[in-house]
């Protein structure tokens, strides 16, 4: 039976990177996904400007067409500043997203990312996808981010996977989605790179005994 997925990131090519793989492995397998996205990634930058913004959207349209998803929703929280905002605010938009999907599975931040606006998703989500009775969640699983995971203070909440999805045939199309954010990715040997993008889908497969793999951390899983 296909499972409806939903992945709630802080921002467009965070979905790309943190579990481009397991997307497209999903929709291979015949499951449905969404993503919803929370900031707009782009007005905390000095030169921000609405052309930026809807150049971030179309980059994520081009990726999500690779990536498979069938819908995304932008919920244009102010990029960087989601501390700012009550979180119920936050928890109220994404529920109504919740609503409309009715997902057995999330893909969503770690808490102990640097990036505040990934920590802050990290918050709504647990609080909107609480097991109460008839929810429609079974499984979260949390995602790492190159550049915001891998950059927080060592030893503070640090992402340990449990889960490793095999994207051995899936990393080529993983890499196709992000060259459509390519504004986003920087050269080598900075750590959002694409050079490091498949230097980190090898390390987490070798780990385990594939070719390439994408690492989370289960937190809930009802059965």
């Amino acid at each position: 039976m296909s499972k409806t997925v939903l992945v709630v990131a802080a921002h467009t090519d965070d979905e790309a990177l943190g579990c481009g793989g397991a997307i497209i492995k999903h929709v291979a397998q015949g499951d449905i996904v969404y993503a919803v996205f929370l900031a707009d990634g782009v007005t905390s930058r000095p030169d921000a400007s609405a052309d930026q913004v809807e150049e971030r959207i179309s980059a994520a349209t081009n990726a999500h067409q690779v990536l498979g998803i069938k819908q995304s929703y932008m919920l244009g929280f102010a990029d960087n500043r989601m501390d700012n905002v009550p979180l119920l605010d936050i928890v109220q938009k994404l529920e109504e997203v919740l609503i409309k999907v009715q997902p057995q599975v999330i893909y969503t931040h770690h808490y102990g990312d640097l990036n505040v606006d990934h920590r802050v998703t990290h918050q709504a989500v647990i609080t909107a996808c609480r097991p109460v009775p008839g929810a429609s969640v079974k499984e979260i699983y949390l995602f790492e981010v190159l550049s915001a995971t891998d950059w927080n203070t060592p030893g503070v909440a640090s992402f340990i996977p449990n889960v490793f999805v095999d994207v051995s045939e899936f990393l080529k199309k993983k890499m196709e989605a992000l060259a459509a954010y390519e504004l986003e990715m920087r050269a080598a040997p900075h750590t959002r790179s694409m050079a490091n993008v498949r230097r980190l889908a090898e390390f987490r497969g070798s780990c385990v005994g594939f070719d390439a793999a994408e690492a989370f951390s289960l937190i809930r899983l009802l059965k």
